[in-house]
């Protein structure tokens, strides 16, 4: 009886260790996941239309159905063009797919590509902000067992190249080390083209255009009261004020003015 009650401890460890080994790897899948493809940018290698409903990629076959997402973007308009920049903003991780939000999902704005062929211009060698947002789910049929961040970017490459850009790729390198600087610590400052101003503050809550004397100006608006709004002047797609306010208890707001 000893015997096969010390037998039964031995299987019960084991099965135990089994478990919490099994945890440990869908927990280290998770964050290689996660890491490895949120925020990551990546460059349109076809059409792909705005669309609420995940957009459906085979990633063991790298079969998406072309006509089927051009009808859809006949309906919803383009999320990117061929050679337009996306950026991964949401990862949800399901039982058989990888689900990538792009450019904040169907509401989403990654800017204009039609506005970047003008006075600084911004990105123009590995392509423009995309026009909208979508998602896509990646399929996995068997499961996800083995699925890295890696691999889930190899499968897409007939749809999303992320060679070209990542968030720590080739483009920011490029930068002067300013530049680089503010977009690494999310803030905007003078210099920068509107397109460089999307890659270190995203999506701005509000946008307008004026004439000021003979100017077209943009203001760009991030943040709402109370709190911190930073407000952005650009001319000619490049900014060239930037001013943060502040929202204090008791009502006033104090305004300070960076690189005048």
């Amino acid at each position: 009886m000893r015997r096969h009650q010390v037998s039964f401890a031995v299987v019960l460890m084991t099965a135990f260790a089994v478990q919490a080994q099994t945890k440990k790897q869908i927990e280290d899948q998770r964050i290689d996941l996660l890491r490895g493809l949120d925020s990551e940018y990546a460059t349109a290698q076809t059409y792909i239309p705005r669309s609420k409903r995940p957009l459906e990629f085979e990633a063991a076959t790298g079969y998406w159905n072309k006509e089927g997402w051009q009808q859809i973007g006949d309906q919803a308009g383009p999320a990117a063009r061929e050679g337009d920049m996306v950026q991964v903003t949401k990862v949800t991780i399901d039982k058989d797919a990888i689900v990538l939000e792009l450019n904040h999902g169907f509401n989403g704005q990654g800017g204009h590509w039609y506005n970047n062929n003008g006075p600084g211009g911004g990105i123009t060698d590995t392509g423009a902000p995309a026009p909208g947002g979508t998602v896509i789910a990646v399929h996995y049929p068997s499961g996800l067992a083995g699925v890295t961040s890696e691999k889930v970017k190899d499968a897409l490459a007939p749809v999303l190249s992320f060679d070209a850009r990542t968030a720590t790729g080739n483009y920011l390198d490029k930068l002067p080390p300013e530049i680089k600087a503010a977009i690494a610590d999310k803030k905007a400052i003078v210099g920068m083209t509107r397109d460089q101003l999307l890659l270190a503050m995203g999506t701005p809550v509000r946008k307008s255009r004026e004439n000021v004397d003979g100017d077209d100006l943009e203001f760009w608006v991030y943040g709402n009261p109370p709190g911190k709004v930073t407000f952005i002047t650009l001319k000619a797609q490049k900014v060239v004020k930037v001013m943060d306010a502040y929202a204090n208890p008791g009502g006033t707001v104090a305004e300070t003015p960076l690189n005048p």
